[in-house]
């Protein structure tokens, strides 16, 4: 059983930057395949928005391309995601999600709210 605890939400005025930290237990870590960021604002189906793999490969959802950074720690058992230059549009629960071979872990989700 993997657990993912977030923090680092809150309110945040456009233009300024965040970043979401991702705490993961330790059992089975070093056998999880990605670790993600999705969102789901108010209204609306939970989308994808940033993944590093356990090569440190990483992808990006185009809305977010070049202003979000999501990095990992080993050592700390922790992925990140750096959000800058920050819209209203970008106002949502964030979780954490990881991947380790056929089974999926979700957080359970911290608010981001950007105001304009």
């Amino acid at each position: 059983q993997v657990q993912l605890v977030e923090s680092g939400g809150g309110l945040v005025q456009a233009g300024e930057s965040l970043r979401l930290s991702c705490a993961v237990s330790e059992a089975g870590f070093t056998d999880i395949n990605t670790l993600a960021w999705y969102r789901m604002a108010p209204g609306n189906a939970r989308e994808f928005v940033a993944l590093i793999s356990s090569g440190g490969v990483t992808n990006y959802a185009v809305s977010v391309r070049g202003r979000f950074l999501i990095s990992r720690d080993n050592a700390k058992k922790a992925v990140y995601l750096r959000m800058s230059s920050l819209k209203p549009e970008d106002t949502a629960v964030y979780y954490c999600n990881a991947v380790r071979g056929i089974h999926t872990y979700w957080g359970q989700g911290t608010q981001v709210t950007v105001a304009s």
